[in-house]
Formats: structure tokens, sequence, C-alpha cells
């Protein structure tokens, strides 16, 4: 069994900062009078349920509910789930950080902490025939080369996949920063499906 890296989400404290992983992804924020509230549409309800865990442990509100829509059955498995959190001023500063005007934007002093890639994992890591990736707003794709470069400072450097390409996304490749990647992220939720959570030796 291999050991668990130091710098594992499995080992260093939760921070509020980590759930700019959601950001990286497709996450939206809100701002109003009450606060912030963090919003991601995830396609795997597992996604929702592992997620909702590290907000719980970081102490931030939320919850899972369907969208409105055809088809729009909890009980089904393949059905797309909206988690948000409550509008809280706790989140506050992760706005001000990802915020640049209206527009989302990667703070320039980011550091991918391993909580972070954690969140980021959980809620856009998929696995590819080569090597892993990280999905990335398609929406805001200034945010791209950024998070790319603080990848690449991570020791996780990665090429960029465009829109044209499918689903943007920062692909991991390299036996050495896969691993590396896994020891970051920690132990797969137990929600997670076989493979869909990069392991240790693989």
């Amino acid at each position: 069994m291999s050991q668990l890296s130091l710098f594992s989400a499995d080992l260093t404290p939760p921070q509020l900062a980590d759930l700019g992983g959601l950001l990286a992804a497709h996450g939206q924020l809100a701002a109003g009078p009450e606060g912030v509230r963090l919003s991601i549409l995830l396609a795997d309800p597992w996604r929702a349920a592992a997620l909702l865990r590290e907000y719980r442990v970081r102490d931030v509100p939320a919850q899972v509910a369907v969208p409105d829509g055809p088809g729009g059955d909890p009980a089904d498995d393949q059905q797309d789930v909206l988690l948000s959190t409550e509008r809280t001023p706790l989140l506050a500063p992760l706005a001000a950080a990802w915020t640049r005007g209206a527009v989302k934007a990667v703070p320039r002093d980011i550091v991918l902490t391993a909580g972070f890639l954690r969140c980021w994992t959980l809620a856009a890591g998929r696995p590819a025939e080569i090597g892993f990736l990280l999905g990335l707003d398609p929406h805001a794709p200034d945010t791209h080369e950024p998070l790319a470069a603080a990848c690449a400072a991570a020791g996780l450097a990665g090429s960029l996949l465009g829109v044209r390409g499918g689903r943007p996304a920062v692909r991991i490749v390299g036996y050495r920063r896969c691993s590396r990647l896994t020891e970051m992220i920690g132990t797969p939720p137990h929600e997670a499906p076989a493979g869909a959570f990069p392991l240790l030796g693989h």
C-alpha cells in the first residue's frame, strides 16, 4: 500500500479557499445582500454527494436539487443535479478573489492546494484514454490558461484542451504527474464508481 503524501487532501486541514476548485470547473458565484451563493450543475449524483461532504467539513451549508425540466426525476441516477450553497458571508472572500468586475477570473496569486485540487476533481475530473482531465468552464475561457499555468506550478503541467476538442480541460499525462495528482487529491469518495477517481499505481 502506498503511503499518503503529507500534502494529501486527506491530511491537510480544509480551507474555504479550497472551494475555488468548483470555480476552476464550471461553478458560478452569485452575490447579494445576504451573502454569496456558489452553485454548480453536476451530471453525476455521486459528485454532488462527495462535494456536500467537502462543504460540511468547511461549515458551509449547501443542498442538492434536481433542476426543473423534462425528466426531472430525483430517483434517476443519470439526472443532472444542482449543488448550491446557501447565501453566506463566509464565501465573500472567495467571491472577491475569483471576481474581476462582474466576470469570473483566476486569482493572480493562486496556489493549487491539495484541497483545491480535490474539489476541482470532484466537480469536473474525469479519466481519459490518455491521462486524466480536469474540466474547465466553457463559459469562462479567460480562466483556462491561468489554471493550466497554476497546474504547472504545482508540478502538474498538462496540455490545454479547447472547446473545439470537446469539453475544455487540462490534461494531466505521465506517470509522475498523474501519481502526484492522485497523492494530492487523496482517497476516492465511496460514492464514486470504479475508475472515476485516479488511484495510486494506475
